[in-house]
């Protein structure tokens, strides 16, 4: 049985083997074709964190492939009323996938150990395995599955950092991050994936205009995350040289497109003229989560 999360999670040939598969649906529904091969499925979302995307493109997905899904918040109790494992036990009984939206990255650990159906990572504090993978999707769509692709990302090397990361390296697609010096990866995540790909080196910086040099995409995200408000003052100030702005758009290539995983703060971590311009891919990108996540759903229930 496969679970989802985190990019480290998967291999090489399974991330191609689910943008082939996205590709596929992606191709089926602009033609009209919405076959129902998951007919009598059940999804169920299990979120702790509010969404749009996540929650919308992983309802529309499902229901496209024939299933229904089952919204379920905080009245489930998980993590209060019973034990983790009686509850990741007894909810997997009655259902064939998970979708988790949780504020710890252990939690989805957990329930993935105790689980009989496959759990996908929907967004943690430490991972964000589906927007990654929509984002090479993307990347490619827009610059094609070519040798010697750049991505440069501007901002707080967070989950969604992270999992971008891990991405690139399995795809060998270089990227250069810019960040300030203490909102950069931690040593333990460094450690993992110099481990897991000897020959991958991420290029580090505190340069937003190094790190955009030659870039095919440029790409940022909010400042402050969720459960960091009470830091978002001193964020806001170590941030500002980083914005995504048309100043810094200059020093990457014409050919450059911009990408957000939204919501945005516009006047923070990008300005209204970049977000809004010729060269952003946002709303393509934000389409894309449900079409990746066919493709995953796909791999995970085939």
């Amino acid at each position: 049985m496969r679970h989802l999360l985190s990019v480290f999670d998967l291999s090489t040939s399974d991330i191609q083997e689910i943008f082939s598969l996205a590709e596929s649906l992606k191709g089926d529904f602009r033609k009209g074709v919405r076959t129902p091969r998951f007919a009598g499925y059940v999804q169920a979302l299990l979120f702790e964190k509010p969404s749009l995307r996540t929650r919308v493109s992983f309802e529309t997905a499902f229901a496209h492939l024939g299933g229904t899904t089952l919204y379920l918040g905080s009245d489930v109790g998980w993590g209060n009323r019973e034990s983790p494992e009686d509850f990741a036990r007894v909810l997997t009984q009655y259902v064939d996938i998970v979708v988790c939206r949780a504020k710890q990255h252990r939690s989805v650990e957990q329930l993935a150990a105790h689980a009989a159906v496959p759990i996908v990572n929907g967004l943690t504090d430490q991972s964000h395995p589906c927007q990654a993978l929509t984002d090479i999707f993307t990347l490619y769509e827009v610059h094609g599955n070519r040798p010697g692709l750049k991505m440069a990302y501007v901002g707080d090397a967070n989950n969604v950092a992270r999992s971008l990361t891990v991405a690139c390296a399995h795809l060998g697609i270089q990227l250069s991050i810019a960040s300030p010096a203490n909102y950069q990866f931690d040593r333990l995540f460094l450690t993992r994936l110099e481990k897991s790909f000897p020959t991958f080196r991420p290029r580090i910086t505190t340069d937003p205009c190094v790190a955009v040099k030659d870039a095919d995409a440029v790409y940022t995200d909010v400042w402050t995350s969720m459960g960091q408000e009470d830091e978002q003052e001193d964020r806001a100030k170590a941030f500002a040289p980083f914005q995504v702005n048309a100043r810094l758009m200059e020093h990457a290539p014409a050919r450059a497109c911009f990408m957000h995983c939204l919501p945005a703060r516009r006047g923070e971590e990008v300005t209204d003229d970049v977000i809004d311009g010729p060269q952003s891919v946002v709303v393509q990108q934000a389409s894309n989560r449900m079409h990746l996540q066919k493709g995953l759903l796909a791999w995970l229930l085939q």
